[in-house]
């Protein structure tokens, strides 16, 4: 896909791993639309990447404000190429110790967020392949906690496992509608996002920079080539 002009989505844009896709896609020369909670922050990041980018408050758990969302996205713009499912967050605790509140929250975010940013994008890149184009592709950030179970983090790899079977399923199920779907599962990174959630990170994570380069990468294949799963870590996490 060339990146020029096309419209993408991108939850949890207001920090971290979101801020740097959104503002790589921009330099790409994508237009993107970046969805989150804090709208202080997209407007601070607006001012810094510029016209190219659109911050629209979202809660990506509550199927109201999607939708509003996405409508507002398909009146100004008619079309989404790309939607990047970022918005997550976990929490840690003992099996018989987290709270109900942090186990429902996980699953809100990190899941039905999905769901129900999926749902509204889809019937647009359908109707796009219908119309003799490319559909469109999904990005869903998971992480190596959906890849393998850890102490203290029970509900987040759920979440995260729950992401993997989603993106498998969804993409066997798109894939003739000419629409790709990509799970990517990074390893440690460095952004607020350990901080948040009371978790260690190792002392050489990777950056927001290199997983980005790698999402431009999945993005730029050509419209028959789809890399379904990119498993990425740092090679010597400890420095």
């Amino acid at each position: 896909m060339d990146l020029q002009q096309k419209i993408v989505v991108v939850t949890g844009a207001s920090a971290g791993l979101g801020a740097d896709f959104s503002e790589t896609l921009v330099e790409r020369g994508a237009k993107v639309y970046g969805l989150a909670r804090r709208q202080d922050r997209l407007d601070r990041l607006a001012e810094r990447i510029g016209s190219g980018f659109t911050g629209l408050t979202c809660d990506v758990a509550d199927e109201h404000a999607v939708s509003r969302a996405f409508e507002t996205i398909l009146e100004r713009e008619g079309r989404i190429d790309v939607l990047v499912n970022n918005a997550g967050l976990g929490r840690m605790g003992a099996a018989d110790e987290l709270s109900i509140e942090d186990w429902d929250i996980q699953m809100n975010v990190n899941l039905r967020g999905v769901f129900l940013c999926t749902k509204a994008a889809l019937p647009a890149m359908k109707a796009q392949n219908a119309n003799g184009g490319f559909g469109g592709h999904i990005v869903n950030i998971s992480s190596v906690a959906g890849l393998m179970g850890n102490p203290n983090i029970s509900a987040y790899n759920v979440t995260k496992f729950g992401l993997k079977g989603y993106s498998d399923a969804l993409f066997k199920e798109v894939r003739n509608d000419g629409i790709k779907v990509t799970c990517l599962f990074p390893g440690s990174i460095q952004t607020e996002f350990f901080d948040e959630a009371g978790m260690s990170i190792s002392p050489n994570p990777m950056t927001p920079a290199q997983m980005s380069s790698t999402l431009v990468h999945v993005l730029e294949t050509p419209d028959n080539y789809l890399i379904s799963e990119i498993v990425m870590r740092p090679l010597r996490p400890r420095g």
